[in-house]
């Protein structure tokens, strides 16, 4: 018998039978009762029932890490579409992949499905998963696919379109249920028990709204029943800090369909978080030598055809716009909408588009004058506007909009500059993060996919911002990773990656650097050699986009807002009519020196009073009673209830400004009751 060597995780080797199999091998490092749901051999993720045949080395996937959970999250979507089919005979599983934090899976033939036929199909589930079905890898050829899916149009779309004509395809087998797929899976069903299905919306073949609407049902997966229970007290968690709700109840911001979806109408009290947001990073700014600037929210096609924004990313871009004489020209000879696309792509008619980029307007502001290597860096700075078209069934309340404002700048810069101002946009960064109390956050450094073709400039061009990114991330001192694909389609990026107080992960800020667009626009400076050069562009938005970062800040804080960004920082509740002048007077008082004040002194019963104004949120509330107005004090309450009382207003009124200045993370000025 032919023996084998197998590297294991320790980087041991042992010798085994050749014809072994990943999962007996597993057993051995693990044990019988181990949690893996797959094996790595040679960086290529296998299932357990697959022979090995040569040297190798072979990890185990536990279903706790990433791989292991997202191997279960795959599987459960097979288990799902199992349990569909057999209550819904008539059903046609489309597809089902695993994503962020679940999986889903789409189905035709399901009309009139609803929230309320989730626990049976869930129930279905779990029986299958108890019959511990093993999960069978089979080899098949075209032939015998499409003779397996002749039935789902859907099924013969994607091999018809996926596989080269002659070529095969895997389908995983578990009882009398089989799907087309390229694995791995878990080794049987009984990996499965701990599924619970969320939620049902609708969901257009392909992605595509000219295509028949199906049914899509989500569904979560863990491995164990306490790590299902955790995920689903988080699930709950997040539903309370759900920033469509509290915008609504806290009166932040609103979406009107008279004015479109996606598109943000900003209330005073919303206006006073995002204008609170920009002051500080201005000061910032300042600081570090930016120019602030203003640019118009349209430009000519030509503009964006130059930058390379148009016709590569259209798709994610509002329609262009021509100007009213020529559309009136066109129509009476009879163009198309078809032939008008194809003229306005191939740049023989001049058109307008609503800005999807800040950048070409910054660029067109450095070449509007002669620059030389004195005045480099120049930093530009604009809170400006641009608008991206987002599919309907995308859009979600602040974080996926159509008009969305960033805080942007354009840093034009020589190369020996790129290194120190990339760490000072990157510092930028993390006073932001530390003055919100994000202290969990990772870096990415986004770099080009090899296999793509929508990366425009040279490729040595590239190696240098590629390789400038990588310093930049490894000066942190913090963890890094980089992801191949990730970069802007004119240089790579640096990610900023936050994980939230229940662990959800967003990405907000960014830095870039880019040696194409100066190319692209011919941009250039005199040296101190007397000769013309080519500056760098280094592109950044710590906030990102200002919608996005404000929804993320609401649930990071369920609405209850650090004092100096809190919509409004007192509220003065009267107990009755006989403390309304002094409440008055404290009302006054605090207005004088800039603290976002309201007084509630009408006839309702100071009860009543606190349950209607804690729904706002503000810091503290002044209750105003008689002993107040005798002693000319106030009585402080903090947001959990707690008291202070007997307070000079002018003491309280100095600790409340210096929290408010020092950006204090929490309210502070009530002690904790024992």
């Amino acid at each position: 018998m032919s023996m084998i060597s197998i590297t294991l995780p320790d980087g041991s080797i042992e010798e085994y039978a050749r014809g072994v199999t990943a999962g007996e091998i597993t057993i051995d490092i693990e044990g019988r009762k181990h949690d893996c749901v797959a094996a790595d051999v040679d960086g290529i993720e296998v299932d357990f029932s697959t022979i090995l045949t040569s040297d190798c080395t072979l990890i185990p996937i536990s279903a706790f890490t990433d791989e292991g959970i997202h191997i279960l999250r795959h599987s459960a979507a097979h288990l799902l579409a199992q349990a569909v089919v057999e209550l819904y005979p008539d059903a046609k599983p489309t597809i089902g992949p695993a994503v962020d934090r679940g999986f889903y899976y789409d189905f035709a033939n399901l009309d009139g499905f609803s929230e309320s036929d989730l626990k049976p199909v869930q129930k279905k589930m779990h029986e299958i998963a108890r019959k511990n079905h093993q999960v069978e890898r089979v080899e098949c050829t075209e032939d015998e696919l499409s003779q397996m899916f002749a039935s789902n149009p859907y099924k013969m779309e994607i091999i018809n379109d996926k596989l080269e004509d002659g070529a095969g395809s895997t389908i995983y087998r578990q009882g009398e249920f089989f799907d087309l797929c390229l694995g791995p899976h878990v080794p049987t069903t009984a990996k499965l028990m701990h599924v619970r299905l969320t939620s049902v919306s609708s969901a257009f073949w392909r992605g595509d709204q000219s295509n028949e609407q199906l049914t899509r049902i989500y569904g979560l997966v863990e491995p164990s029943k306490h790590a299902l229970k955790e995920t689903m007290a988080a699930i709950e968690e997040a539903k309370k800090r759900d920033h469509r709700k509290l915008g609504k109840d806290l009166q932040l911001f609103h979406v009107d369909e008279d004015v479109g979806p996606g598109l943000i109408l900003w209330t005073p009290r919303g206006a006073v978080i995002r204008t609170c947001l920009q002051n500080f990073i201005s000061e910032h700014l300042t600081r570090q030598g930016y120019h602030q600037v203003f640019t118009p929210h349209i430009g000519k096609l030509d503009l964006y055809r130059k930058s390379g924004h148009f016709p590569y990313y259209q798709d994610s871009q509002y329609p262009p716009l021509v100007e009213k004489d020529m559309m009136i020209k066109l129509a009476d000879e009879g163009c198309t909408c078809g032939e008008l696309a194809n003229l306005m792509e191939a740049g023989d008619i001049e058109g307008y588009m609503l800005k999807p980029m800040n950048c070409p307007h910054h660029i067109k502001i450095y070449s509007s004058q002669a620059r030389s290597y004195r005045d480099l860096p120049l930093r530009l700075a604009e809170f400006g506007t641009v608008y991206r078209w987002e599919q309907s069934g995308e859009i979600s309340g602040l974080t996926r909009v159509r008009g969305f404002t960033q805080d942007d700048a354009h840093l034009f810069v020589t190369e020996d500059q790129i290194a120190d101002e990339v760490l000072g946009c990157i510092e930028l960064v993390e006073v932001i993060f530390k003055a919100l109390g994000m202290s969990d956050f990772r870096v990415r450094v986004g770099l080009r996919d090899p296999d793509s073709s929508k990366y425009v400039g040279e490729s040595a061009k590239w190696d240098l911002a590629e390789e400038a990114c990588r310093k930049a991330a490894d000066s942190l001192g913090i963890n890094w990773s980089e992801e191949a694909g990730e970069a802007a389609f004119y240089g790579p990026k640096i990610d900023f990656i936050v994980k939230d107080v229940i662990g959800r992960e967003w990405q907000l800020g960014t830095v870039q650097v880019d040696y194409n667009l100066p190319e692209r626009f011919d941009l250039q400076y005199k040296g101190n050699d007397g000769e013309m050069h080519r500056p760098v562009m280094i592109h950044r938005a710590p906030f990102g986009s200002m919608e996005r970062f404000c929804g993320v800040l609401i649930e990071h804080f369920a609405g209850k807002f650090p004092t100096w960004l809190a919509p409004t920082q007192v509220h003065i509740l009267t107990i009755s009519e006989k403390q309304v002048d002094y409440g008055n007077k404290v009302y006054s008082r605090l207005k004088s020196v800039g603290i976002r004040a309201e007084i509630d002194d009408g006839d309702d019963t100071i009860g009543k009073k606190i349950r209607t104004h804690r729904k706002f949120q503000p810091a503290y509330m002044l209750i105003i009673g008689d002993d107040e107005v005798e002693s000319e004090t106030v009585s402080i309450r903090a947001r959990n209830g707690d008291q202070s009382a007997g307070v000079s207003l002018e003491k309280f009124i100095s600790e409340l400004l210096r929290e408010i200045d020092e950006k204090c993370a929490l309210p502070s000025l009530v002690q904790p009751t024992e």
